[in-house]
């Protein structure tokens, strides 16, 4: 079973047990987050297309860890004006466990 799930403008794959990294969300660890954006459900061969959600669908999960992605250099240039640019940047992120899909 999984559900499409959508959380500050992307959608997920979450499938029971599973850790997915999110942007970051504003709770704290050990807190339980209750998902109510839900695109899709499946289990087996039944598939709930939701029209945009699902109504009745909910996701709950568990906030893991809060933590800070790689850095990423941004670089911006342009030729022949002596025009340089360098900055660094980190997404904060939070890791959330899938604990049940309830429709």
């Amino acid at each position: 079973m999984y559900a499409i799930i959508k959380l500050g403008g992307r959608q997920y794959r979450a499938v029971e047990g599973q850790f997915i990294d999110v942007d970051r969300l504003p709770q704290e660890t050990g807190q339980s987050v209750t998902i109510e954006d839900v695109l899709l459900v499946a289990n087996g061969d039944t598939v709930t297309v939701g029209q945009p959600t699902v109504k009745g669908a909910v996701v709950t999960a568990t906030v893991e860890e809060q933590f800070r992605g790689e850095k990423l250099i941004v670089f911006k240039y342009r030729q022949r004006t002596s025009y340089r640019r360098t900055r660094g940047h980190r997404q904060y992120h939070t890791r959330i466990r899938i604990n049940k899909i309830s429709v």
